[in-house]
């Protein structure tokens, strides 16, 4: 596969979830991917983007995973034989009251998805013991009729899934047994991944594990069972995930993944590794006007929760959480995207946790202070306000991120750059060999649109991310309601008709006809290395994926309204692919 950036491509962001087949869960998932990939391929695309695959929490966001390893189990594909030891009997009684067809009607269900998904993998896993049990007892039961190399073969099948799990479950054992550890704790806490909500003796992972060994010889083999289900599932995950990855070889498509800067408060890691964490501020962004429907993001900025790391405990145990992390990715995913790399540099301190913004809004400065104790929002580790800051933040954001390249290998990394940027980050980005982002309507200086020809060449150029309003959106907000955005999507449409090289005045064209090609084209066009088209904007579609800074039950649910074979069907759809296929040709782009 040619990654290199001498070579322009072309690639399509979806989210997992949002994916639909014929024959899904209600929920996106690797089979569903390959489908994807298959129809990706066909139009030209040589890239498929994802966001994070990591296992989430209560509130299902990606952004917020309750492990920085370990993957999402709805993720994986469930049918009888995959995995080899979910039989046709086991799936068809986990789903026998399950009404199929309504499950994947609409939104992501995600209570009903996940109780079905670990239904079905508790199953495979019941299987898997079983087999186990059995296969120790092999010798005896070896058929008699074989010679010595079909007798070698047939053990050595016998064999070859327990020897796959115990070699995976050895390899990952730096983070899987602490993981596995949290999980069943988490059982037994109801499913709340909420730690500092727990019995005292399992708030500590130091405590917990003391109040295990004090448990009896029956609860201590019980709650080991629960750890091995919890590896079984990750072993399933890094066995679906690596053969993905290796079908998309097949085809020509690279995955893309996604690495979030910060890691959840309610985590895995953080239950682990206290020490590496500073858990007394949360991380974040700092105040954006962009955001004119957040007024919490317009007036203190986003405050996401995650704890801020220590990086003098972190840099004594040579990184490795940060290693680890990238292994995992690097695993399923070809190249990858730091989702704000700006924190590697320096991060927006909030002294107080998300629950309270509500809290905080109405409140000037000094009242702020007044209710802090004096501890008010800043960058950290140093702000950028005199030039001996700046380049503290620049020389230990290089150090941080030489780590990430070690141990990404020949897996590209990509810097989500976007924000608040500091003067050294994009240079020093560059230097580094990565990629950071353009934003074709966000790259206005001095009362001009940068022309794509002027885009750096180890660069990303894409008109929305996953947090972005579709363009369909800020079309009909600004021509066809008017509300208290109108204003700003006008503007922002205005750009985006300057970067496409046509007449501004937008009103006077028709979305698909006129602005949707021209759009398409010059963003191919640019001398970006990567051109990401969202899936909503390749498809003309309005509906969001998440608002950011919200905690809205309408965030990460949405699914694509066909599946892919409907794309496929589609006359409409056909057309459009074959335009967008014929705009990577004449690019260069396919």
């Amino acid at each position: 596969m040619n990654l290199s950036p001498e070579k322009r491509i072309a690639g399509v962001l979806a989210p997992l979830f949002a994916l639909r087949s014929e024959n899904d869960l209600g929920i996106g998932d690797v089979a569903t991917l390959r489908e994807f990939i298959d129809w990706a391929a066909e139009s030209g695309f040589k890239l498929v983007q994802l966001l994070p695959i990591n296992e989430t929490g209560g509130d299902n966001s990606p952004y917020n995973a309750i492990s920085a390893m370990a993957i999402e189990p709805t993720t994986l594909h469930l049918a009888p034989g995959s995995p080899k030891d979910l039989t046709r009997e086991n799936f068809e009684a986990a789903l026998a009251d399950v009404d199929l067809a309504r499950l994947r009607r609409g939104r992501v269900k995600y209570g009903r998805v996940k109780k079905m998904k670990r239904r079905l993998l508790e199953k495979a896993f019941a299987n898997f013991r079983e087999q186990a049990s059995k296969d120790r007892q092999w010798n005896r039961r070896e058929p008699s009729d074989m010679d010595g190399s079909a007798r070698e073969g047939w053990r050595a099948g016998r064999r070859g899934n327990q020897s796959a799990f115990r070699d995976f479950c050895a390899q990952e054992a730096a983070w899987l047994n602490d993981y596995a550890f949290f999980r069943a704790l988490m059982e037994q806490n109801g499913e709340s991944e909420a730690w500092d909500k727990w019995p005292a003796q399992h708030r500590r992972i130091e405590l917990a594990r003391v109040w295990l060994d004090r448990q009896s010889p029956k609860t201590r083999e019980k709650f080991a069972g629960r750890e091995m289900f919890f590896c079984y599932v990750q072993w399933i995950a890094h066995e679906q995930w690596s053969a993905v990855k290796s079908y998309a070889e097949e085809r020509g498509v690279a995955l893309m993944g996604d690495i979030p800067f910060g890691v959840s408060y309610y985590s895995a890691d953080v239950f682990a590794r206290r020490d590496e964490f500073a858990l007394d501020w949360s991380g974040g962004a700092p105040p954006e006007s962009y955001f004119k429907d957040d007024e919490f993001t317009q007036k203190w900025g986003q405050n996401w929760g995650i704890p801020l790391f220590r990086w003098d405990v972190m840099r004594n145990r040579n990184f490795d959480w940060w290693r680890q992390r990238v292994r995992g990715v690097r695993r399923s995913f070809h190249l990858f995207r730091i989702d704000h790399v700006l924190g590697f540099y320096r991060i927006y301190a909030f002294p107080w946790r998300p629950r309270r913004n509500k809290e905080f809004l109405p409140l000037d400065w000094s009242q702020m202070l007044e209710r802090t104790g004096g501890r008010a929002p800043h960058f950290a580790p140093h702000d950028d306000s005199t030039a001996k800051n700046g380049e503290a933040n620049r020389r230990e954001g290089q150090e941080y991120l030489r780590v990430v390249l070690e141990e990404a290998g020949a897996a590209r990394v990509i810097g989500e750059d976007l924000g608040t940027v500091p003067d050294y980050v994009r240079p020093n980005l560059r230097s580094l060999g990565i990629a950071g982002f353009k934003i074709p309507q966000w790259e206005f200086y001095h009362d001009r649109v940068t022309p794509g020809g002027e885009y750096e060449r180890l660069s990303v150029a894409t008109y929305a991310t996953h947090d972005h309003k579709p363009l369909r959106a800020l079309w009909e907000d600004a021509f066809q309601r008017k509300t208290s955005t109108s204003e700003q999507s006008r503007f922002e449409l205005e750009k985006i008709a300057h970067f496409a090289g046509f007449n501004p005045k937008i009103d006077k064209n028709d979305f698909e006809n006129d602005f949707y090609p021209a759009v398409m084209e010059a963003l191919f066009q640019s001398e970006a290395w990567i051109a990401i088209v969202m899936i909503t904007d390749l498809l003309a579609r309005k509906y969001r994926f998440n608002v950011p800074g919200t905690a809205a039950s309408s965030n990460w649910v949405r699914r694509m309204q066909r599946t892919i074979s409907e794309l496929r069907s589609s006359r409409k759809e056909r057309r459009r692919m074959h335009l967008i296929c014929e705009l990577l040709e004449k690019t260069g782009r396919r």
